[in-house]
């Protein structure tokens, strides 16, 4: 169990930008999705709920990217070794 939770968290610590940036890319594509089906069909229901997902996404991104008071980011606390700095604990 120790072992894949390393992997996990290697995988993370070095994959994290792209990750971010996938997270992006889709909210940007919820929100344009959200507009043609309400273009195309009207209905509110769908497309309301594609621009709150949206919303979510860039809220957990701007999360983990925006910096405390202490000046670093909380994804600055995950080390490439898979401990936790003192700032995380």
């Amino acid at each position: 169990m120790n072992t894949m939770w390393a992997a996990v968290t290697e995988f993370f610590t070095t994959q994290v930008s792209g990750v971010m940036a996938l997270v992006m890319l889709a909210a940007l594509a919820l929100v344009i999705g959200a507009a043609v089906l309400y273009r195309r069909t009207g209905e509110l229901k769908q497309p309301i709920l594609m621009v709150v997902l949206a919303i979510i996404a860039v809220g957990n991104v701007l999360i983990l990217t925006i910096p405390t008071e202490g000046g670093s980011a909380p994804i600055d606390g995950i080390e490439a070794d898979g401990s936790e700095t003192a700032e995380t604990r």
